[in-house]
């Protein structure tokens, strides 16, 4: 079903919109991540966020994540905190395995072992994708399985890659997804490799969405209503920049866009250019996505009433607020905030799936 949303504020809204994604997998993909002794925390939950985002971000999961842990059934992170693991490598099954990641970091030992490096092969028979953050693609090297590849790696570890694994190509950059390796340098790039890795599957515009909600916070101003690919944009010209401004200062009492043409001091033609240029629609249709994203929100994120939000979001009458919310949303607005309390709470008794959890969540 086609979304009324037209401008970016699609992006900003693509949770709640439902419907299957572009590529969207039958079942979930099957995603584990081998935990080094002192592996990297921030590397492990930067690469993690991106997948469970992806699946809020869908009407049902794409990943479902298996934590591995080299023996035992806990592996000790660089920060001294033990993660529960849903099995050890010995008793790992990677028959049903669509990616494998190995997790490093600064304290990991470059020292492989039989295990280690059996289990990696067997892994790779199976798995479409196998990757590593900080130093885990050392590993993969060592066991011969990086052999033509392009590699990211941490600096104070490349000495020791270009001397030991010729035939891996180090690469400058911060991350890098090679055909079906991918490999990050460290803990600050492990985000952005898996968000190119989900954007191959699933499309710019689905990364997008991902980021609004996980890249939000780079800028030092953190806006209420806030577009990332707009908010990032320097070259932005001032006058689109002055329209959004009135915009999302006026969402309880909305401005003709007259009013809005002669504070940006451009004519009514210029602004409507300056909107389908830059934000995919006209900027009648993108104030009123902006006033139902606030409703989005409102409704979410608070117990405000349906008059209350209606109001705070510049309609006079509920029906016309209650129509309009349908129109872009697909389903009215209390519905919408019962979907999500039940959905808040299934992620609260059993959490988006990361372990065993089975196909049906």
């Amino acid at each position: 079903m086609r979304t009324s949303f037209e401008s970016l504020l699609k992006t900003k809204n693509m949770a709640h919109l439902g419907g299957p994604q572009p590529g969207q997998p039958a079942k979930a993909q099957r995603v584990a991540f081998l935990l080094l002794d002192h592996f990297s925390m921030m590397a492990f939950t930067g690469a993690v966020d991106a997948l469970v985002t992806a699946n809020l971000m869908s009407p049902s999961p794409l990943y479902q994540v298996q934590v591995v842990s080299v023996s035992g059934q806990r592996a000790l992170s660089d920060l001294g905190i033990e993660v529960a693991t849903d099995c050890n490598l010995e008793h790992f099954d990677d028959h049903a395995l669509d990616m494998l990641v190995v997790c490093g970091g600064y304290r990991v030992k470059l020292q492989s072992s039989a295990l280690i490096r059996s289990r990696l092969k067997s892994a790779a028979s199976h798995a479409q994708m196998l990757g590593g953050l900080w130093n885990g693609a050392y590993f993969l090297a060592e066991a011969g399985l990086l052999d033509g590849y392009q590699c990211a790696f941490h600096p104070d570890g490349r000495a020791v890659m270009s001397e030991d694994f010729p035939r891996t190509q180090l690469s400058s950059r911060s991350f890098v997804v090679d055909r079906d390796r991918m490999s990050c340098a460290g803990a600050n790039s492990s985000l952005g490799m898996m968000l190119e890795v989900v954007r191959r599957s699933f499309g710019d515009g689905f990364v997008s969405a991902i980021d609004e909600v996980l890249g939000c916070d780079k800028l030092q101003e953190v806006l209420d209503v806030s577009v990332v690919a707009i908010d990032r944009n320097p070259t932005l010209p001032q006058a689109l920049k002055l329209t959004l401004e009135l915009m999302s200062s006026n969402i309880d009492e909305p401005l003709s866009m007259d009013e809005i043409a002669r504070c940006a001091d451009i004519s009514r033609r210029h602004l409507e250019r300056l909107f389908m240029r830059h934000m995919n629609a006209s900027p009648t249709r993108y104030y009123m996505e902006l006033r139902m994203t606030r409703a989005r929100q409102l409704l979410l994120q608070t117990n405000k009433s349906m008059a209350e939000i209606a109001v705070a979001t510049g309609f006079v009458s509920i029906a016309h607020f209650q129509r309009c919310f349908r129109e872009f949303f697909q389903v009215a607005p209390g519905r919408l905030r019962k979907s999500a309390q039940a959905r808040l709470q299934t992620w609260v008794n059993s959490p988006v799936p990361v372990g065993n959890e089975s196909d049906d969540h």
